[in-house]
């Protein structure tokens, strides 16, 4: 890595810093024994500096021009949180076990999003890493961490890292981590990381001081300026955050990446950063690994997602497709507030088009982002989507951390899920839902004084265009997103799987999976190429098919309203799943009744 420090084979530590605005730079040792040093400025913004007084697990900071002292950028490790020493880390010291594993097929995926801090009551790797056998045994194939990169304070949902390189010490060190991910390997199971590199947050941040060029005003991101990746200097910004992803693959281990908001990564250079970076980590791993490249990105833009002939991943592997959660949040719930505004007229026709062509809009006007938005991706397989119901931002961004068994019926979010687990689309799970918890979860961070009375006011201000949260009464009643009762109420409840309504749902989650892992995942590399035929029946019925390679088709027949409908376009084949016995009864009969689904395999 050509940034941060490096411990050498012969002894010594090598430290690495770019500051273009800086005239001088000392490394200032904290243990054993304090000692400041020069760092020796090289070529275009460059210090450096090889010294034998450094060793795994010394602490250090950097004092720029002789007056600010700032953590390393590329820190492996603040175990004294965002503004204190960083620790070198030796990246060679962990003895891995996992060199066997390869990775799985993105095919198999079903992932599990959760939290570090929120999952368990411990909130740490080491908790986590004690729920492995407990996500393969429901039907997981893939955990998926919210952003570990170190954030201020003891609790925050991740997207205000300031240290990319550095796993939050709250959670525990380096080697703790990297343990969970050889766990999870030796069980059978993918880990992914959020990854934030659109912004950094507002506290713990030194970058300008000495590298300003990080930063442009010539773009905006809804959290500020845009991190320069098309400007003077950004040769070495892109370098900093491809570093990131190749250190997280490579000296983690990690599966994949999901990247965040990539829409909010403005950059007009060709190629752009995210085809750059993705270009790097195909070419670093080839067929050695399977790795897998996820991204956010409200734009719908289907190149990122595209495929060669042979079906290989060209650029990125998957886009979280808001569109489908969009259009099932309003059948089910029947919101229209927000972005829901957009799928409220033709909600079961734009549900259909992503199962059947993955995005919503494909260039269609959407009034909520004020123009047009998308791509078309009719030509892209349904393994290029990942589908939820529910994920940390979807709960975690409504005002009171409503989970969907809070606002949809119980009839209603099983058909919903009936459809999510057994589509061809990878399906995304948040922590909890699979058994229902009753916890909410919210919006929390851990910042101090002004920005803490900032951030509050601000967050409460953005329900303000909600008809609900018109008045500032009721807006005062949104929990404080700085209080430490905040982030505990979201923390999830394992005791309530010793009530049968909690057990029961997650009996329903791994009896779906576990027919998706039969019926539906040997059948999806079949499903390359192959756009899906939607059709939009009488009431809120629907009907897809999914054409394979050997001519047969997998094929979805559903009602998503409270009346029965007659049977449109009835399959033929083998049904491999039906809602009830009362479902497949009334269909024989030529009925599809009120929220009940059929999945066939047929001709």
């Amino acid at each position: 890595m050509p940034f941060g420090a490096q411990t050498q084979k012969n002894g010594g530590v090598r430290f690495r810093l770019w500051a273009p605005n800086a005239r001088r730079v000392e490394l200032c040792l904290e243990n054993p024994n304090s000692l400041e040093l020069q760092l020796k400025p090289v070529d275009s913004g460059w210090f450096e500096l090889t010294t034998g007084e450094a060793s795994s697990s010394s602490r250090y900071r950097y004092r720029i021009d002789g007056s600010v002292t700032v953590p390393d950028p590329a820190s492996r490790f603040q175990p004294e949180d965002v503004h204190g020493p960083s620790e070198v880390i030796d990246a060679q010291a962990f003895e891995w076990t996992d060199y066997a594993w390869r990775g799985r097929e993105w095919e198999e995926a079903i992932i599990y999003e959760l939290h570090v801090g929120a999952f368990t009551p411990e909130g740490t790797f080491c908790a986590v890493e004690g729920k492995l056998d407990y996500l393969r045994d429901l039907g997981v194939t893939a955990v998926e961490l919210m952003p570990v990169a170190d954030f201020p304070g003891a609790r925050n949902w991740g997207y205000d890292g300031v240290l990319p390189f550095a796993p939050d010490s709250s959670y525990g060190r380096p080697e703790d981590l990297k343990r969970l991910v050889q766990a999870a390997h030796a069980k059978g199971l993918m880990i992914f990381l959020d990854v934030v590199y659109n912004h950094f947050g507002p506290d713990g941040n030194y970058l300008r001081v000495y590298s300003p060029q990080f930063f442009t005003a010539r773009h905006h991101t809804p959290w500020g300026d845009a991190i320069n990746f098309d400007g003077p200097d950004s040769r070495v910004l892109r370098d900093f955050f491809v570093h990131n992803a190749l250190y997280w693959l490579e000296e983690y281990h990690l599966d994949g990446l999901r990247l965040d908001a990539v829409d909010a990564m403005v950059d007009d250079s060709k190629p752009d950063m995210v085809t750059e970076l993705a270009r790097v980590v195909r070419g670093r791993f080839g067929h050695e690994r399977s790795i897998h490249l996820i991204v956010e990105n409200g734009n719908n833009e289907a190149y990122l997602l595209r495929r060669a002939q042979d079906n290989r991943v060209e650029l990125c592997t998957a886009q979280w497709n808001d569109d489908f959660h969009h259009a099932m949040h309003v059948l089910i719930t029947g919101e229209s507030d927000g972005y829901y505004a957009d799928y409220v007229r033709q909600p079961v026709q734009q549900l259909g088009r992503c199962l059947g062509e993955g995005f919503a809009f494909q260039g269609e006007h959407s009034e909520f982002h004020g123009g047009n938005r998308g791509e078309p991706s009719a030509g892209l397989p349904p393994s290029a989507f990942v589908s939820f119901l529910q994920n940390h931002d979807q709960v975690g961004n409504r005002a009171f951390g409503e989970r969907i068994q809070h606002l949809a019926r119980p009839e209603m979010l099983k058909a919903a899920l009936e459809i999510l687990l057994l589509a061809p689309a990878p399906p995304l799970l948040f922590m909890g839902e699979e058994f229902a918890a009753a916890s909410p979860f919210f919006f929390f961070c851990d910042f101090k004084s002004d920005l803490a009375s900032a951030v509050t006011a601000g967050r409460r201000n953005e329900f303000a265009r909600f008809a609900k949260f018109n008045s500032a009464q009721t807006r005062d009643m949104i929990p404080d997103p700085n209080a430490e009762a905040t982030y505990r109420q979201s923390k999830l409840d394992w005791n309530s799987l010793n009530n049968p309504l909690h057990a029961g749902w997650q009996q329903f989650y791994r009896e779906l999976l576990s027919i998706r892992q039969r019926n539906v995942v040997p059948r999806l590399k079949e499903m390359f190429g192959a756009r899906g035929e939607y059709c939009a029946g009488p009431g809120r019925s629907l009907s897809v098919d999914w054409r394979l390679a050997n001519g047969k088709r997998v094929q979805l027949r559903a009602n998503l309203g409270k009346e029965p409908v007659p049977v449109n376009m009835s399959p033929s084949g083998t049904r491999f799943y039906e809602s009830s016995k009362a479902t497949a009864e009334a269909f024989a009969g030529g009925i599809l009744l009120p929220w009940s689904v059929v999945w066939s395999l047929g001709l």
